[in-house]
């Protein structure tokens, strides 16, 4: 297996290889890790999300799998890196950790069948699939500023190539406590099914990444939180939640809420009402 990173060099994005406690750049600059900064470690023209994936989250939610998986988009603005900080907006309460791995794009993609979707794989990442379910009651239908919010999509620290991903650990942690513990063995559908399914009738080129699912335990953070996702063979992606330096506008759109539907989603319970009761005033 090797390991690739991006990091902002001497003022430049560029792509490094993991050698020990350092990063080397192909000219053979070298940086500590723990200097370094860190960026993304793919340039996705887009990212793709399963719904669920996960038996444990399953089970958790008190529902049946649909058939097929089902997906949203995130836009490419969310894109985070390690050690980045994750905004929650001011005026906004539940924003939700879910610790993923992540698939990345090799070479394009299109109308290819699961037996060959690892031939256009390059590797795989970390993901930390943030929701900011304040929005949920407006946006449930597409997930756009649910999931795809600035800061909400932080990928790393580096993409790893010919990484087997069966069998792997995967868990999430909030200021050094357990939170998530899940297996990539729970998923229903595995990282080649995503991909052929994707590449079906939308193009996958190299870069883009899809985002496989969370366990169950996903459960809102606070500002001053430290958040890592370790997932076994991947490394550990590190960030910190912070509260954003202005509020959500209040002339134009829809608000933040706290109905069922926001409460049952972030805190994870009482799922049989789910959505049924009536919003909080």
């Amino acid at each position: 297996m090797s390991e690739y990173r991006r990091i902002l060099l001497e003022g430049a994005a560029v792509q490094v290889t993991v050698d020990g406690d350092e990063l080397v750049a192909g000219d053979g600059r070298r940086v500590k890790i723990e200097d370094a900064q860190h960026l993304p470690p793919v340039v996705p023209s887009k990212v793709i999300a399963v719904h669920l994936n996960h038996r444990s989250r399953v089970d958790e939610f008190r529902i049946d799998l649909p058939d097929t998986p089902t997906y949203f988009h995130k836009p490419t603005s969310s894109l985070n890196s390690h050690r980045g900080a994750i905004v929650r907006p001011a005026g906004c309460t539940w924003l939700n950790y879910e610790g993923e791995v992540a698939i990345v794009i090799g070479k394009t993609a299109r109308n290819i069948s699961p037996a060959e979707a690892g031939e256009y794989i390059a590797g795989y990442t970390i993901a930390n699939d943030y929701g900011l379910h304040d929005f949920r009651d407006t946006d449930a239908g597409s997930m756009l500023r649910v999931k795809g919010s600035d800061t909400l999509c932080p990928l790393g620290p580096g993409l790893v190539t010919d990484w087997d991903f069966h069998g792997k650990a995967l868990r999430t942690y909030v200021n050094g406590k357990i939170v998530q513990d899940g297996s990539t063995d729970e998923m229903k559908w595995d990282m080649h099914y995503l991909v052929a399914d994707i590449a079906r009738t939308i193009t996958l080129h190299p870069g883009d990444v899809l985002l496989s699912g969370t366990p169950a335990h996903s459960r809102p953070v606070q500002p001053g939180d430290i958040v890592e996702v370790e997932v076994e063979g991947l490394g550990r992606l590190t960030n910190h939640i912070i509260t954003g330096p202005t509020a959500i506008r209040t002339d134009v759109g829809a608000q933040p809420t706290e109905s069922e539907e926001v409460l049952s989603t972030a805190l994870g319970g009482d799922w049989e009402f789910r959505g049924i009761r009536p919003p909080k005033r």
